[in-house]
């Protein structure tokens, strides 16, 4: 069981494994959208766009309603908005740590 559960989260984080995937759930947290509105609002490719939210898919991250001609993509779990929270945050810590060390290093 505790190998599954690692391999479990080694492929969850494979799959957030890429910036486009990223954005792409950062604007999901805000609110479900269509493949267009993503495109829209990353200024990517179309292509590029359903790539990344076919991995997304298919690692059950996020899922898509079908409506007329269109897919709507929302987050499967809430939670990842605040693993997105976590991972900024972690983020910020670094870069204070980066900052206070350059800080240091320019008084020496």
């Amino acid at each position: 069981m505790n190998l599954e559960l690692q391999q479990f989260k080694a492929d969850f984080f494979k799959a957030l494994g890429h910036p486009l995937r990223i954005r792409i759930l950062e604007l999901l947290a805000e609110g479900d959208k269509n493949v267009n509105e993503l495109q829209s609002l990353i200024g990517s490719e179309g292509s590029a766009v359903s790539q990344q939210l076919a991995i997304l898919r298919n690692k059950n991250i996020v899922y898509g309603t079908k409506e007329g001609n269109k897919v709507t993509y929302s987050l499967r779990d809430p939670m990842i908005i605040e693993l997105l929270t976590v991972a900024r945050q972690i983020f910020n810590n670094h870069l204070i740590d980066t900052i206070t060390m350059l800080d240091k290093f320019n008084e020496e």
